[in-house]
């Protein structure tokens, strides 16, 4: 099956690229919303499923345990840019557990803003483990390991009980589960295994409205929600395209983004879950998606997103030189929705 254009990418007047992908849709029971696309193709969600693979730092009681706050908890959710708010709340979430950077497993990475690596330089510091993306992430994990009484070490493979957890979690969410053929090993350094993406949108459903949950996990959901529209930025960073988004829209949309294209979304009012892919792994056109689909679906009228939805091509200059927009058929197919 060959999956649609989404994304059209305009220089001037001209189409200079397209992006092809899939989008699904699905309500709190399970029913589909909206398919494009070969959606029950399995693909590796990666970091879109970080807010799933946080509830066992919720639920093992260490939020509460080590006075975790709304920044720790959305930064345990984060894909971060590793700026300085960042990497202090990192070291703060593990100097609560007793632990420091040293019990990083997920291996070191620049900072992801120019501004960011020059500040290291003068300070004649390294790129370390604090300021990988996935620090949060993983700040969570080992606070969530001392809640549950075992050695964090290890923390990051199969066979440890945080990790199971973390598995556990993400199977649980999806109704999707662990396969064996479709494991793999995120940048990161953790596990991951490939999902439909059918099934991820219906535990972002879930996630948004509590459906199906547990009552523990349900309260964990909605504490992580609750959270990332407190602190937005926690989740990204300056620039980025959650933090911009759900700074506009609060918690009327929880959005993260995955590598390779990957996107999620709960809209927990209107209680739905949404999944892209992008088949070339362009996050250029995974969040013109998401942008377009969120307008789409939360019916806004005023524009409040429309610079996410088309996002400018500028030159060096600074210039508009052109646009990425979504599709005919993307557009066609969120109206009829």
């Amino acid at each position: 099956m060959t999956n649609p254009v989404l994304v059209e990418v305009l220089r001037g007047g001209v189409v200079e690229s397209r992006h092809r992908g899939s989008i699904v849709v699905i309500d709190a029971d399970g029913g589909d919303v909206l398919s494009l696309g070969n959606v029950a193709a399995p693909v590796f969600p990666r970091s879109a499923i970080k807010a799933f693979q946080a509830l066992p730092l919720l639920e093992s009681g260490a939020a509460d345990r080590f006075g975790l706050d709304d920044a720790a908890i959305a930064l345990a959710c984060s894909s971060h840019n590793g700026e300085r708010r960042h990497v202090e709340v990192a070291r703060r979430m593990l100097a609560a557990c007793g632990c420091d950077e040293g019990c990083l497993e997920c291996g070191p990475q620049p900072p992801e803003r120019e501004a960011d690596k020059a500040v290291l330089a003068r300070m004649q510091g390294r790129p370390a483990r604090i300021h990988n993306n996935c620090s949060g992430k993983h700040a969570g994990f080992i606070c969530a390991s001392v809640a549950m009484g075992v050695d964090p070490a290890g923390y990051a493979r199969r066979g440890h009980p945080l990790m199971d957890a973390v598995i556990d979690a993400v199977c649980d969410m999806t109704g999707a589960p662990f396969s064996e053929d479709l494991c793999g090993t995120d940048g990161c350094s953790i596990p991951t295994f490939a999902v439909s993406l059918a099934s991820i949108a219906h535990g972002f459903a879930r996630f948004g409205t509590g459906t199906g949950l547990g009552p523990e996990r349900a309260k964990a959901a909605a504490r992580i929600r609750a959270a990332v529209a407190a602190e937005p930025f926690m989740v990204a960073g300056t620039g980025r395209f959650c933090t911009r988004a759900m700074t506009v829209l609060d918690r009327r949309a929880f959005v993260k983004t995955g590598a390779e294209g990957v996107f999620t979304v709960a809209l927990p009012d209107e209680g739905l879950g949404m999944a892209i892919k992008i088949d070339d792994g362009a996050a250029r056109a995974s969040e013109v998606v998401t942008a377009a689909a969120i307008e789409a679906f939360l019916k806004l009228a005023g524009g409040e997103i429309a610079d996410l939805v088309r996002p400018q091509i500028l030159s060096r200059n600074k210039e508009s030189v052109g646009e990425i927009r979504p599709s005919e058929a993307l557009l066609k197919a969120l109206g009829a929705s």
